[in-house]
Formats: C-alpha cells, structure tokens, sequence
C-alpha cells in the first residue's frame, strides 16, 4: 500500500547500463526503454560528400539524475534516442563514405559521443552517454559491388607499394650493415698495424701518436697559450745587463 497523496512509483534503474540499438535490432533483446522505429530508414545516412551509407551503432548508458529523468522531459527514452540519431547524422555528414565506412570509424565513435553527451547535458535528460559503438558499416546494396571493386583496386595498388617500399628498406640495410663491417675491419686492420710498430719502438710511436693527436686537436681549439717547463717565473724577466740571471 502506498502513502497518503502517492498513487505510482516508478523504479528506475539507476546502476544498470542501459542500451539503445540504431538501424537494427537483436534477436531475443528487450529494452523497455527502446521505442521502435523503421530499421531501414534509421542506418540510412548521407555522408559530407554526398553518397549514401548505412550505419547501424549502439549507444550505453546510465540514468543518473532520476528527477530530471521523469519530471523534465516528456518523454525521455524518446528524446534520448532522437538526440542520438541526430548527433550520429551530424558527425557522419561531417566525413567522406570511405572515412564513414573504412578509415573513420575511431573518430566518429569519439566525435558522437561528445556530442550526444553535450545534447543529453543541453536538454536535462538526466542519463550519462557512455559509450558508442558503429556495428555495421555498408554502402547501400545497390552500389555494394561497385564499392568492393573499388577497395580490390585500391588494395592491388597499395600492395606491389608496400612490397617496393619493403624491398627498399631491406636493401638499405644491407647497404648500411657492409658499410659498417669493412669500416670495422679497417679499424682492425689499422690498429694491428699500429700495435706492431709500437712493439717494434714503442717511444717513437708513442711520440707520433702524440704529435697526430695534437695536430687534429689544436686547429679545432680557439686562443692557445703554451707554457714552457724551463721558465720557473709565471712571467720570464729578461735581464738588461746581457748577463744571464744566477739560478736560486
């Protein structure tokens, strides 16, 4: 028995995602929330370059303000589902039918959800959008051969390229993977030519060595001072007698 001045309560369910199915519908699902509508005339969709596609999507969600839910919209299983379809038309006259049907799909998962989420905010429908699925993605039957022909040329095409490019890439590693083997050996090569010399007069290569050292270091450095060991001074004074200073 209900309370005094209550005659209907209405359960809503508020921890459960629900499911709205656009353009087709599954076998042995019932959402009582669902309205039905022409499969046929809800995927059929016009895309930004002017051909047709059938899409067929599902939007989840969850009814989180239960006020605005019942009391704010007349309707708002309905209005939830015209805001959907409208949103997912925007979105797919905004791309080509190949973005629509092939590359794009990614993008206008994204795109419709923002959008259904800033329409169902807009109109206080009290449900969270939270995600979008595209299914089905076809041309109209009518131009589906035409379609397939188009995408087998298009791959015929794109595989002879990706196998040059491959091929390419192959041999400029072989290129790279030579060129560093001889310049390893000639390291190898230059080193034990070098180390045999050394054993044969180890000062007089390490002096060489030193002296080609420097001759590849000093031009690369900018101002050069140079000190000699035999001035004991920071600053040498010559004397003005002529006669050599005595040593301390």
């Amino acid at each position: 028995k209900l309370p005094l001045g209550i005659d209907k309560v209405t359960v809503l369910p508020t921890r459960r995602q629900l499911k709205l199915e656009f353009g087709f519908t599954t076998a042995g699902y019932t959402n009582p929330n669902q309205p039905t509508k022409d499969a046929e005339e809800e995927r059929s969709m016009v895309t930004g370059d002017l051909n047709a596609a059938l899409v067929e999507w599902v939007v989840q969600y969850r009814i989180d303000d239960p006020k605005q839910y019942l009391f704010d919209v007349r309707n708002p299983a309905q209005t939830l589902r015209d805001v959907s379809e409208a949103a997912m038309r925007e979105v797919i006259g905004d791309r080509t039918v190949d973005e629509v049907i092939t590359i794009g799909r990614q993008d206008i998962e994204v795109s419709a959800l923002a959008r259904m989420q800033e329409l169902a905010k807009h109109y206080m429908l009290g449900v969270r959008v939270d995600q979008v699925q595209l299914k089905n993605v076809n041309p109209p039957a009518e131009v589906q051969a035409s379609f397939n022909e188009v995408n087998k040329a298009q791959q015929d095409r794109a595989v002879p390229r990706a196998k040059g490019q491959a091929d390419q890439a192959i041999r400029a590693a072989e290129g790279y993977r030579f060129k560093r083997v001889n310049e390893a050996q000639g390291d190898v090569a230059s080193f034990n030519a070098m180390l045999e010399q050394y054993i044969k007069a180890p000062e007089i290569t390490r002096t060489r060595l030193y002296l080609e050292t420097m001759g590849d270091v000093l031009p690369a450095t900018g101002e050069k001072i140079i000190i000699d060991d035999s001035m004991r001074n920071l600053l040498p004074i010559l004397p003005l007698t002529g006669k050599p200073l005595e040593k301390r």
